[in-house]
């Protein structure tokens, strides 16, 4: 079967989330199982050179924007095997960084045309086009209402990802026809409008042929009114065309064994993993002691990712317990200051590392013990398979993908790979991280613990099988 994927980001050219780890890794997976799939994305400036000087350039177009008509180049590189087509505009992409733009909504209008428009031109015509969050959420109703004459288009099938509910591309009503082209007629409750503007996101939801989420848990948790931010009767209405699969992690690339940006490598050694909990100890200028457990978060400092309950029982915690505790992110400002400060308080035990470095975050994977996610949601959440695959168990809020991949540890039945709690609640948060503590100071339970989780199946093949029926139940319609 023949697939396209399309999104705003995608590893390992450009990066800001999560989105861009599923973009680099599900595709692979699909290959390995037979289907013919190749990815498109934008040509941003931030694209590292060692990528864009292996690009050849494959022709160019006029993509329609509104009344306009703005240059489309295609470039085009394969990368370990992956076909990669990259939109070229200068005015649009080349720019730093990827989203924040206040014309964001033209940029990706312009993105949404040029996928289609570009088919033909690289002699691709899927059988399935796969867009992923809002980005790209506008395609599905393009190809419905401009390209329903083309019979070469007629056979694509569309699927849509929502990665997270909360960024739903809303612009003014103006974007419908000035910068899509569509008529009036889907600006309603029914089509695209969103409180008296237009959602992207909406027009993923309404005109995709079907539409997955990130989990299963949040596939549930977005049909009701707490997570589905106005969209919950909608998605209510999509019945069994809304569902949920979770994320998998790129097993080759996060691969303690292999990884070489940690200190140690090691497979399921606890000698070998402490050792790297040392060197992350004298890398971030903490006492060097094997014995005191060390928590590790890596997270964008935003409310929803629970950083509230954290300022909530950090005195409490980091005063009367004896434990290091090292973060890693960037984000708000309110919060990148309240951490920068508190590291200020507990030298010993605080570690803020406000900024963004993916070989600190892997150090941090291997060298923790405990990795704390305490989200208020979390669609999927990447971080915890990647803390399951490097040993550090995680301590975790029951929500979306959370609660899918992280199962509490019973120690009447030894089952479990983490720690969780239920309610939105800092002392819950408290009460979790001292019971995970106590077990650590169990040596041969913490040992069993470990080796669970080090040896799950966190890979994209179970979740590529069932992206594979979605797909080959489409093209029997």
């Amino acid at each position: 079967m023949k697939i396209l994927f399309t999104a705003a980001e995608v590893v390992p050219f450009i990066k800001t989330g999560g989105l861009a780890d599923v973009i680099g890794a599900l595709p692979k997976a699909l290959q390995e199982a037979g289907h013919d799939v190749r990815v498109v994305l934008p040509k941003y400036k931030d694209i590292p050179s060692c990528f864009t000087d292996q690009m050849t350039h494959l022709g160019a177009m006029e993509v329609p924007v509104g009344w306009r008509r703005q240059y489309g180049g295609i470039e085009y590189l394969i990368h370990e095997g992956m076909p990669v087509y990259f939109i070229d505009n200068e005015y649009y992409f080349s720019r730093d960084g990827v989203y924040g733009y206040p014309d964001d909504g033209e940029r990706f209008a312009f993105l949404n045309r040029a996928v289609l428009d570009m088919l033909p031109l690289i002699e691709f015509l899927p059988d399935i086009l796969h867009c992923h969050d809002w980005h790209t959420a506008m395609i599905p109703l393009l190809l419905k209402e401009h390209y329903q004459t083309n019979k070469a288009y007629g056979y694509i099938r569309t699927v849509y990802t929502i990665h997270n509910l909360l960024y739903q591309g809303i612009f003014p009503r103006e974007v419908l026809g000035d910068l899509l082209g569509l008529p009036e007629y889907y600006f309603t409750a029914d089509a695209v409008e969103y409180y008296g503007n237009v959602s992207f996101m909406k027009a993923g939801l309404v005109f995709a042929d079907h539409v997955t989420t990130v989990s299963p848990t949040y596939a549930a948790e977005i049909r009701t009114p707490y997570y589905g931010y106005g969209m919950e009767g909608l998605l209510r209405s999509l019945g069994d065309r809304l569902s949920g699969i979770v994320n998998g992690i790129d097993a080759k690339l996060y691969n303690p064994l292999t990884d070489e940006d940690i200190y140690v490598k090691y497979r399921s050694s606890l000698a070998k993993k402490r050792q790297n909990k040392l060197a992350l100890q004298q890398e971030l200028g903490l006492p060097e002691q094997a014995s005191i457990p060390l928590i590790g978060m890596v997270t964008r400092l935003v409310e929803p990712k629970g950083l509230d309950l954290m300022t909530r029982i950090l005195d409490e915690w980091l005063n009367e317990d004896d434990v290091q505790f090292v973060l890693l992110g960037t984000g708000d400002n309110s919060y990148e200051e309240w951490f920068r400060e508190a590291a200020r308080r507990y030298p010993q035990k605080l570690s803020a590392q406000i900024l963004f470095s993916d070989r600190l975050s892997r150090r941090i994977y291997a060298g923790s013990d405990l990795f704390l996610m305490p989200s208020r949601f979390e669609p999927c959440g990447i971080s915890q398979l990647l803390a399951l695959r490097y040993g550090s168990i995680p301590v975790v809020r029951e929500t979306g993908g959370l609660n899918d991949t992280v199962h509490a540890y019973n120690e009447y039945t030894e089952e479990g790979n983490g720690f969780t709690f239920h309610d939105f609640n800092a002392h819950d948060l408290l009460y979790t991280l001292r019971r995970a503590v106590s077990f650590y100071e169990q040596a041969e339970i913490w040992e069993s613990l470990v080796k669970t989780a080090m040896s799950g199946d966190y890979s994209w093949q179970q979740s590529a099988r069932q992206y594979s029926e979605i797909y080959a139940r489409l093209k029997t319609v």
